[in-house]
């Protein structure tokens, strides 16, 4: 168990930044016609908005699928410490701009044209609600509370959650 605390608007971006720039990598998940399809995809950058980019081929399956519906949910997980999930909007572009912007060279290894590659697409999506959970006082307290709750029998309570809305 733990506090529940519901976040809105700019406390909700805030909260959306904070723990999709720290964890950073999430199942980036699509809808095909039968059912959801996931994939890990890391975040190139989270805005003041809580708006999430991240770079993709042109001719991946997620682009299609977003393409057909742009429906999308992401799903952040750092073990025993930290937890979000957004439901939101996804838009493809492919500005140069934003691409070198958004650029780091580990993504060389999924583009092999490097920043110039022409197959390079920017994926902005836009939260619309969500859920988070962490805890209060950081993994090694949290961790610990965990163990001694298990030794005593106790529930521990360390976490804040709540639901996100933009």
């Amino acid at each position: 168990m733990g506090d529940h605390k519901d976040l809105t608007e700019n406390l909700a971006a805030d909260k959306i930044k904070e723990l999709a720039e720290n964890i950073k990598t999430c199942m980036f998940c699509t809808y095909d016609s039968y059912r959801l399809q996931s994939r890990p995809m890391s975040v190139q950058k989270v805005d003041d908005l809580g708006r999430l980019w991240f770079l993709s081929d042109r001719n991946s399956t997620h682009n299609a699928e977003i393409t057909m519906n742009p429906q999308v949910e992401l799903f952040f997980s750092e073990p025993h410490d930290k937890f979000l999930t957004i439901h939101g909007t996804a838009t493809i572009s492919y500005d140069r701009k934003t691409i070198k912007e958004l650029y780091d060279p580990i993504i060389k290894v999924w583009m092999p044209g490097g920043e110039d590659d022409p197959n390079l697409s920017v994926i902005t999506v836009t939260p619309e609600d969500g859920y988070y959970w962490n805890n209060k006082n950081g993994k090694i307290v949290a961790i610990a509370k965990m163990t001694a709750a298990f030794v005593t029998g106790k529930v521990m309570d360390d976490g804040i959650e709540g639901n996100l809305k933009l």
